[in-house]
């Protein structure tokens, strides 16, 4: 998996002054689009089009200082549709304009071409399992919220606070299904994942029940699920997961991530500092 996401890096760096067709570049690493974000995004700690218009604008920066084609010209062979558009580009990376870049000589910001590794630590084996499911409900109450990769996220918490006990107790006796229990469930994320980006946030359970007046429903279609398991500090240990399962159970694994909710089921030690947590991601096996 890695030597084809490699393929895709050689891809990109190609076609920098040329429109990159994302479909051709989840062909070169032989996976679907939808998993190529997920997985660089994990990899590389940016999203893929991040990394696309950082390396772009590095080029770019590198014949801006140059000086032998005009600012339009290089504008232009880096996809920008103006003079203007490309100039505020580049004032976000670089902190300066193309054209005081030039004329002062400026030093610039440089995005250095990504490689993945492969580390085997083998210092712990990743506790996992393949389930096939039927359509299930989701039901509960939603918000949306911000995506934060490290910490707490402080809407979810500000969110669940709100929700009363005798609704928690509701909630909780309607669950009559795998996962069991109170669950948090995360839908409709961007596909780069960047931190900041939001997501539909449920806190309800998985259950055959009509859902009470109030609550929403989020209807998940039939599909293969994986399912892994940790314990140790909150939130932590979650995040943690979350990263390991994208850094090395999919590159070691044949499966890839398909479009469909996140399911987190979690118990917390009575101090709260600690959790014993269940992730359940929708995956599809690797074509071919």
């Amino acid at each position: 998996m890695l030597e084809r996401l490699n393929q895709s890096l050689e891809y990109i760096e190609r076609r920098l002054d040329q429109r990159i067709d994302m479909a051709e570049l989840a062909r070169t690493a032989a996976t679907s689009e939808y998993h190529l974000r997920r997985m660089f995004s994990a990899l590389a700690g940016m999203p893929l089009s991040e990394y696309i218009r950082r390396r772009r604008l590095t080029v770019a920066g590198a014949e801006v200082l140059a000086g032998h084609a005009s600012l339009l010209d290089i504008a232009v062979r880096y996809g920008y549709g103006s003079g203007e558009a490309f100039a505020r580009a580049f004032r976000v990376m670089h902190g300066i304009g193309p054209g005081e870049a030039r004329r002062t000589g400026a030093a610039l910001v440089s995005q250095p071409r990504l490689a993945f590794r492969l580390t085997v630590e083998g210092s712990s084996s990743m506790r996992y399992r393949i389930a096939d499911r039927p359509d299930f409900t989701v039901v509960g109450l939603k918000t949306r919220v911000p995506l934060v990769h490290a910490g707490p996220n402080q809407a979810i918490i500000d969110f669940v606070r709100g929700i009363g006990p005798e609704t928690v107790e509701r909630l909780e006796k309607l669950s009559d299904q795998e996962p069991r229990g109170t669950v948090a469930v995360c839908d409709d994320l961007d596909p780069s994942r960047a931190e900041g980006t939001e997501l539909d946030y449920y806190h309800g359970v998985i259950t055959s029940a009509a859902a009470p007046e109030g609550m929403t429903v989020l209807a998940v279609p039939a599909g293969t699920w994986a399912v892994f398991t940790t314990s140790g500090p909150a939130p932590q240990a979650i995040q943690k997961l979350w990263y390991d399962v994208f850094t090395q159970w999919f590159p070691s694994n044949p499966y890839r991530s398909r479009p469909g909710p996140e399911i987190l089921r979690t118990r917390l030690s009575p101090d709260g500092t600690a959790a014993d947590a269940e992730l359940w991601l929708p995956v599809e096996r690797e074509q071919g």
